[in-house]
């Protein structure tokens, strides 16, 4: 069975951004819950030994199979999401996923700009992503679950905006969660890694 994968950081260590009884709740309650359902609804099914990519994959837009896209998906993007933030992140990347954004987007500003908008613009809960498309990058939203993995697209970074991500500490500005998360937590030795492989 899958297990809940292990923070890459102290549960405390985002804070003020994002503080650790956010992180409590997010990882070891939601996190864990989609983590746990996965397990129950693929055990005796022949998905039983897939991965989460390979499970997302099988299972996107089949309505008969909704349940373990949505609780699989969620359990990867969740662990993809951690992986994107990081205490003393954010800033202006370099190296190939900095020369990326700026043959992509043109420059810095306009990428998080871009990124920004579609976090924001997301109507209810779902995910702001960046992937890699061919050579360029480029910024896309999806709702609920859903994510590029379903849309034989690259994942870069993801920015969780389900009002479980924030709440806690922002209440309804999603948009101060937002700009908190591109300015100080983004992790971009995990986007370039991403972009890179």
């Amino acid at each position: 069975p899958f297990q809940l994968p292990p923070l890459p950081f102290d549960q405390n260590a985002l804070e003020p951004h994002i503080s650790g009884k956010t992180i409590s709740f997010h990882y070891g309650k939601h996190h864990q819950k989609y983590i746990s359902t996965t397990n129950e609804l693929i055990r005796g099914t022949r998905f039983e030994n897939s991965t989460l990519e390979q499970i997302i994959k099988e299972t996107a837009g089949n309505a008969d199979q909704r349940k373990i896209f949505n609780n699989a998906a969620q359990s990867w993007n969740h662990w993809f999401f951690w992986n994107c933030l990081t205490p003393g992140g954010g800033k202006i990347p370099t190296g190939k996923i900095g020369q990326a954004i700026n043959s992509s987007f043109g420059n810095y500003d306009n990428f998080a700009k871009e990124l920004f908008d579609a976090a924001v613009a997301q109507f209810g809960s779902g995910w702001a992503w960046v992937v890699r498309d061919g050579e360029r990058l480029k910024v896309m939203k999806t709702p609920n679950a859903d994510n590029p993995i379903a849309h034989d697209l690259k994942p870069i970074l993801t920015i969780d905006v389900w009002e479980h991500a924030y709440y806690l500490d922002y209440q309804n500005k999603r948009q101060d969660f937002v700009m908190s998360v591109i300015n100080n937590l983004i992790n971009w030795d995990f986007a370039e890694k991403n972009y890179s492989e």
